[in-house]
């Protein structure tokens, strides 16, 4: 018994990219960020240098994000309104179906 109690316990720390990532990831999900379509992502002290880089090579590589380097050290992340969310807000549009009830 305590040996399942001790394994239990055991957590598994997340790395630094996937915390980062993670981080970086809600922000640019919030609602006021896409609302806006753009966020300001700061450094804090706990992303290494490597995971850091990381991440802003994956932003700078994604077509659809401008990213700018602001004199503090943060980074803005900017994006355009997609071609979807401008036709229909992101609806589905239903066409009524010409076919009689079989009851």
């Amino acid at each position: 018994m305590a040996k399942k109690q001790a394994a239990q316990a055991v957590r598994k720390e997340m790395s630094g990219m996937a915390r980062l990532g993670l981080r970086v990831s809600s922000m640019i999900n919030h609602p006021v960020a896409q609302a806006q379509r753009w966020v300001t992502i700061h450094r804090l002290d706990t992303d290494g240098d490597r995971e850091w880089e990381e991440v802003l090579g994956v932003i700078a590589e994604t077509d659809e994000l401008e990213l700018t380097i602001n004199d503090d050290g943060s980074v803005t992340v900017r994006w355009e309104q997609q071609e979807v969310e401008a036709l229909g807000r992101g609806g589905v549009e239903f066409e009524p179906e010409e076919e009689v009830a079989p009851f």
